[in-house]
């Protein structure tokens, strides 16, 4: 199987169990990896994060983007472009409907592609990640192009639920020339600091 049907069996798999959670584990996650990132030393020295709002079925990023609000740390949100890019804008705590994919988006002035530089610290969503690094996003290639953008020294990492992060032996999340890893994963427990390499 090529890398691009892989990923869609994968995809299907992680969408299909993040439909059959629990609605109260869904409504615990925001809480719990709010306690997890905090305690990253990078988020306490932060003044911008480029983070996201989650949809549902994600772990809930709603509260973390208050929390690092309520710090008076800048939080930056994607905004979806119908070539699926991503231009970025400041959160101010009340989102508009995308229309598209993707959550709620900022409804403040716009920064431009270049936006997520600003960002210290670069939250991506992601529906697993493996023990090198390896993200799987949605399919619209959207955070590939955007972490090509991100400050030298910024720190990244993906969310993404426990039991999302793969065993790259055994279940390694397949790539193509286009992706880009994470050095790290949060999940609702715990954060992970990756290895990128070769099995």
């Amino acid at each position: 199987m090529d890398a691009k049907a892989a990923k869609k069996a994968l995809r299907s798999r992680i969408r299909t169990a993040r439909r059959l959670r629990p609605a109260q584990e869904l409504a615990d996650t925001g809480r719990l990896i709010t306690a997890v990132v905090l305690e990253l030393p990078q988020l306490r020295r932060a003044r911008c994060v480029a983070l996201y709002a989650s949809v549902p079925g994600e772990p809930d990023t709603g509260p973390l983007r208050d929390a690092l609000r309520e710090r008076r740390v800048r939080v930056l949100l994607p905004v979806v472009l119908p070539d699926l890019d991503l231009d970025w804008a400041q959160d101010d705590g009340a989102g508009v409907p995308s229309g598209g994919i993707g959550g709620d988006e900022p409804a403040g002035p716009r920064l431009g592609l270049d936006g997520i530089g600003q960002a210290d610290v670069v939250v991506v969503p992601g529906l697993a990640v493996d023990g090198l690094g390896r993200r799987l996003g949605q399919g619209g290639g959207c955070y590939d192009r955007a972490l090509g953008r991100i400050a030298p020294g910024a720190f990244v990492f993906a969310l993404v639920f426990d039991d999302e992060v793969l065993d790259a032996r055994l279940d390694p999340v397949p790539v193509e020339p286009h992706d880009r890893g994470v050095p790290m994963v949060v999940t609702p427990h715990r954060w992970i600091t990756l290895t990128p390499g070769s099995p």
